[in-house]
Formats: structure tokens, sequence, C-alpha cells
């Protein structure tokens, strides 16, 4: 992978992936089959931020097994 002079921040590279991800399914049909996967997505999608967050506020080595 090339060098850049850009800076990529993970926790802004990661909000703007949840941002897309439902920007993207706006755009899909809704119907009874796509409505489950749809939402599952937008949880998936957006809970990457929420498991980093709280990854970061980990302490310790123990902290972060438990």
């Amino acid at each position: 992978m090339p060098k850049t002079n850009k800076k990529y921040d993970l926790e802004e590279r990661i909000a703007k992936f949840g941002e897309n991800t439902i920007d993207f399914l706006r755009t899909i049909e809704k119907n009874l089959i796509n409505n489950p996967l749809i939402n599952q997505l937008v949880k998936s999608s957006t809970s990457i931020g929420a498991n980093y967050m709280e990854a970061n506020k980990a302490s310790s080595r123990l902290e972060i097994r438990d």
C-alpha cells in the first residue's frame, strides 16, 4: 500500500463507514425480506464504533480480556 501524506484517524474512518453504510442502505428497496437485513447491517456497521471506543477505554490487558 503506497504511503500518502493524508492522516487517517481510525475513529473518523469508523464513523464515516457507519454513515456511508446507512446512506447506502437507504437506497435499498424495503420489503419483508430486506427490512431485517437492513436493520442488522445498520446495527453491525455502527456497533464497530462503539466497540472501538470501548476497547480504547480499557486500561489494562486484564480488563481487555474480561
